[in-house]
């Protein structure tokens, strides 16, 4: 493990998640790639991540908590994104999840056929790829490699909390 401080690790793993932030909503808005349900999913641990990191620099209390909590998030996301790459192969069904609309938009008959009417974007089909990789395996990559490092960091925490 490299000779940080629990800081620097609190900052690099925010900047990764405000970087995967930026760049699903650049590539949705910007480049209009339009995401698929489990897309959408994939980015929620990347906002609960900057949350609790800031919760963490303003109250310093909980910290190996909050660590036990983001190794949590990242394997949510390691096997949403694990099994979101199974249905991009065909290892996996679509399920449901990836045709739903949001029932709140849903008012009226004329809304649910308005809805039906709108394409949606099916959760195999992979439309915007960087180095040949899709989106969802760069998130598999990352969500492992930070599972991975904020394991280390939980079981290092006390050697760690000492640079502090």
């Amino acid at each position: 493990m490299l000779n940080y401080n629990l800081n620097t690790y609190f900052i690099v793993i925010s900047v990764i998640s405000f970087v995967s932030l930026i760049s699903a909503y650049s590539i949705e808005y910007l480049l209009g790639h339009q995401p698929c349900n489990l897309c959408l999913i994939q980015r929620i641990p990347y906002g609960l991540t900057l949350i609790l990191v800031i919760i963490n620099y303003f109250f310093r209390k909980n910290e190996k908590f909050i660590i036990l909590l983001l190794i949590l998030i990242f394997s949510f996301s390691f096997i949403v994104s694990f099994y979101h790459y199974g249905i991009e192969q065909g290892f996996f069904e679509e399920s449901s999840l990836c045709t739903l609309k949001s029932s709140s938009e849903i008012l009226s008959k004329e809304e649910l056929l308005k809805q039906l009417q709108i394409k949606t974007v099916s959760c195999k089909d992979v439309t915007f790829r960087i180095f040949g990789f899709s989106l969802t395996n760069i998130n598999i990559i990352i969500s492992l490699m930070l599972f991975i490092l904020l394991s280390k960091i939980f079981v290092n925490y006390e050697k760690l909390k000492k640079k502090n």
